[in-house]
């Protein structure tokens, strides 16, 4: 199966996940409502894949599992919390992050969206 991502999504056009507080993270600011779609497997596989998106928002989480994600709409800096070594990305850009990596999220723009791959 090959897969483009779609780069002019909206959050309209994923589903409606909550917020950040119900995927386990701990919201700072903001409403951080949680969107996304998945286009690989489901969380229960030992991979998926998929967008995510969240609405202007500072929030800190522990990565659940190793990633790589790009951003398609939007702009986020990410704050690796244990090292305070801290990045802003921006549509387009990619990153990748381990399992268990304390990661503080601030959503820059009105919202963001990325398309991920992870792995437990």
């Amino acid at each position: 199966m090959m897969l483009k991502i779609n780069k002019d999504l909206t959050l309209e056009q994923l589903d409606s996940w909550g917020t950040v507080i119900d995927l386990g993270s701990e919201l700072i600011e903001g409403d951080g409502k949680a969107y996304g779609k998945f286009t690989l497997g489901n969380p229960e596989l030992p991979s998926s894949g998929g967008y995510f998106g969240v609405t202007k928002s500072v929030f800190r989480m522990t990565y659940p599992f190793s990633e790589q994600a790009t951003i398609v709409k939007g702009q986020v800096t990410l704050t690796n919390e244990d090292t305070g070594e801290k990045w802003t990305f921006k549509e387009g850009e990619s990153w990748i992050v381990e399992k268990g990596t304390k990661v503080l999220w601030e959503v820059n723009s009105d919202y963001f969206i990325k398309h991920y791959f992870s792995a437990n």
